[in-house]
């Protein structure tokens, strides 16, 4: 029987990125956690040890802050895709490039002052290889929630099933999503960078997402998940496809009859675990495959 080495990679993790620009007495502020990955010809560093092909993670790390002082950030997909092509271009070893990136939203109240946002983390992710280039965006922890326009009723029931129909619930999420976008064709014809408007795409999508989670009278989670996914390939059309992950956050209606009150669906506790978790994934039919596997 032989043994042998299968896919790896190797990057630097979690590389946290506070970019200030000064542009006067007024100041931008771009705060980043990003990841770097690198696979290609590194067998012989998990083999023998010989480390001759291996570019260190420090390097990764030293990397990402001097590009962010000699090339600015910008948005999340462009440094990210800035990053993955040096990789590329400067180690001959390497065949493909990850770069991941979480991007926290701060809110300006001066010149120089910021609030943190915390009601969502915008992301991005890119996979390069010589000949091809992948960006993914996408949004996670986006709690979104309807006191009404929700039912759940017909489905399976069998001697362990306790939970009762409803026509009037709270639907209430944290949505988790990440959307492919157009153009993994040969770079030869097709230029990510250069043909995408990163904010003004993010914007929308979130945008979409949110008001069709807003405008759905939803029989099920899974409803949900295929009107948000659906509208937002139908509004935005440098999206290829988009997969969403929708924890149900259970809220349960208190008895508060042993009081001799009426609880009409006004009192409620909130769940916190188990919790359903609806998955799926929405895509045109003509878009063109993932050339790299892509996660939520």
């Amino acid at each position: 029987m032989a043994i042998v080495l299968g896919p790896n990679r190797y990057g630097k993790a979690e590389t946290r990125l506070v970019r200030v620009t000064r542009d006067g007495e007024t100041h931008t502020l771009t705060d980043l956690n990003v990841g770097v990955a690198l696979s290609g010809d590194l067998a012989a560093t998990h083999l023998t040890g010989d480390n001759s092909g291996v570019l260190p993670t420090d390097t990764m790390k030293n990397t990402v802050y001097a590009f962010a002082k000699k090339h600015g950030v910008g948005e999340p997909e462009e440094f990210a895709l800035l990053l993955a092509r040096h990789f590329l271009k400067t180690q001959g070893q390497v065949r493909a490039a990850r770069v991941g990136i979480e991007a926290y939203g701060w809110d300006r109240l001066g010149p120089h002052s910021f609030r943190r946002q915390g009601a969502w983390i915008r992301v991005a992710e890119v996979v390069a290889t010589a000949e091809q280039e992948q960006v993914v965006s996408g949004v996670t922890g986006l709690t979104l929630l309807n006191t009404t326009a929700s039912e759940f009723h017909g489905f399976v029931r069998d001697r362990y099933t306790t939970l009762p129909e409803t026509t009037d619930r709270i639907l209430a999420t944290a949505v988790d999503a990440r959307w492919r976008h157009l153009g993994t064709q040969n770079l030869g014809t097709q230029n990510l960078g250069t043909q995408t408007d990163w904010a003004a795409s993010f914007d929308g999508a979130l945008t979409t997402l949110t008001e069709a989670f807003v405008n759905t009278y939803s029989l099920s989670l899974q409803q949900t998940l295929f009107s948000m996914g659906s509208y937002t390939l139908h509004e935005r059309p440098e999206i290829a496809e988009i997969r969403l992950t929708l924890p149900n956050k259970h809220h349960y209606l208190v008895d508060l009859s042993v009081f001799d009150l009426t609880n009409d669906n006004e009192v409620f506790i909130a769940g916190d675990r188990p919790y359903g978790l609806i998955e799926g994934t929405v895509t045109r039919d003509d878009a063109p495959p993932a050339f790299a596997e892509w996660y939520l």
